[in-house]
């Protein structure tokens, strides 16, 4: 992740995004982490964050810049002021800009990040034997989707 802000604009294979807000990029084909990410989509009443899959052509490209595999992400990314964050940090950091009772999340930052993201891996490990559907775009009720899911 040791890139410099917005090191995606410089990068032909990286589709050109809207990214004045903050991007979550989850895996789609996973019932875990596309349920996340209705559950961000819910509870971002006022649509502060954009969501991809990583099976989109951005999604994918934004990985590989990453140095993210994209055939098995075992990680989530957040894309904010054109910084990414993975792991526990990413989680936190969408957790903080949410409404309670997601906020309340950031009480983990008390643990350290390798505790964190060791737990984080233990999950991600075995996310796709979460039960559940995965991505179909369907969004929450009352959502809209539009400038809200990109790819």
């Amino acid at each position: 992740m040791g890139r410099g802000p917005y090191s995606y604009r410089e990068d032909p294979a990286v589709p050109a995004f809207p990214d004045d807000r903050p991007l979550v990029l989850f895996d789609g084909d996973c019932a875990l982490c596309s349920g996340s990410a209705r559950k961000i989509l819910k509870a971002d009443r006022v649509g502060l964050f954009r969501l991809a899959p990583t099976q989109s052509p951005l999604g994918r490209a934004l990985l590989m810049h990453y140095g993210v595999d994209p055939q098995d992400p075992a990680t989530m990314l957040l894309i904010q002021d054109g910084v990414a964050r993975e792991r526990s940090d990413a989680v936190l950091a969408i957790a903080a800009q949410l409404p309670a009772p997601y906020r309340w999340a950031i009480i983990g930052r008390i643990a350290p990040r390798f505790i964190r993201d060791r737990l984080y891996d233990v999950v991600a490990r075995r996310r796709r034997r979460f039960p559940g559907s995965t991505w179909c775009g369907l969004p929450p009720a009352g959502v809209d989707l539009k400038d809200r899911v990109l790819g």
